[in-house]
């Protein structure tokens, strides 16, 4: 693994995976909802996540779990924004999980290096409050919307399909004149696929390497962990570990996940073993 990744204000390495730390301001995010709504406990644990040793923090402000309702954009404001600007000189870059274009513009201003988006900046207005900006862009592929997305959903080839749709969406960027090296794609397990096809995107993750973009794996506690190991999100800690680790093999860049410490520790073992560099 090689190359840099241009993030606001921040300039990070690739040569080894990073580790993108979950911080969900949400009542009802899947598997640690209301542990860290109140924005004191969410700097507390981005804090925390910091200490155990993650290289980004990832905070988001609405739930985006299967059948999850939508946010107005006002209270998704005041649940993201304070905690950006506490944390905006926390040594980490800050990301900040959104789609909705108003929300970007305020979480550039407030201090977020990152833009992570699971509409692939399709909104209207998205691409656009980002372009002009220096901050990261995940671009992450969802089939449908999150209230809809889990409803039977069907692929010819999963792995061509999704691969083609962060292609398109990575080109769209760059017209709009993103530099290359702010662009990140995500598969978007758990988002319009089943089981299978997240497995499929898991074994072949390097075939969506579209462009040679870094790829941002996220399926920390995931329904495709509890599927195979039959156990509760929050027993699932084993499973995301091997999920991880079976993504960085495969070329992820980035793992976003909810138990940064036992990652970090994890991710040293295969480095050493692979021979990575830091």
């Amino acid at each position: 693994m090689s190359g840099h990744l241009e993030c606001g204000r921040y300039c990070l390495s690739l040569r080894r995976p990073l580790v993108m730390g979950i911080v969900n301001v949400t009542p009802d995010s899947f598997s640690d909802g209301a542990q860290h709504f109140r924005a004191d406990e969410a700097i507390a644990h981005a804090q925390r996540l910091i200490d155990e040793g993650a290289d980004i923090l990832d905070v988001g402000g609405e739930s985006t779990r299967p059948g999850a309702q939508a946010v107005p954009v006002d209270e998704e404001l005041r649940r993201v924004v304070p905690v950006i600007q506490a944390l905006r000189d926390c040594g980490v870059p800050l990301s900040v999980d959104t789609c909705k274009p108003a929300v970007m513009s305020a979480a550039l201003e407030a201090g977020a290096d990152m833009i992570n988006d699971i509409m692939g900046f399709g909104t209207p207005g998205a691409a656009e409050a980002v372009a002009g900006a220096a901050c990261a862009l995940c671009v992450m592929h969802m089939r449908g919307e999150p209230r809809t997305m889990q409803d039977a959903p069907v692929y010819a080839d999963v792995v061509r399909e999704v691969g083609d749709y962060l292609a398109a969406r990575a080109r769209a960027l760059r017209e709009l004149g993103v530099a290359p090296g702010r662009i990140v794609l995500d598969p978007g397990f758990g988002f319009g696929k089943t089981i299978a096809h997240n497995y499929t995107l898991l074994a072949h993750l390097r075939e969506l390497r579209a462009g040679d973009y870094p790829l941002l794996l996220g399926v920390s506690r995931k329904s495709m962990i509890g599927a195979v190991t039959g156990r509760s999100a929050d027993r699932r800690l084993g499973g995301s570990i091997a999920a991880a680790l079976a993504g960085a093999a495969r070329g992820a860049s980035i793992l976003r996940v909810h138990d940064v410490a036992d990652t970090v520790d994890a991710l040293k073992i295969w480095a050493k073993v692979e021979g990575v560099g830091a």
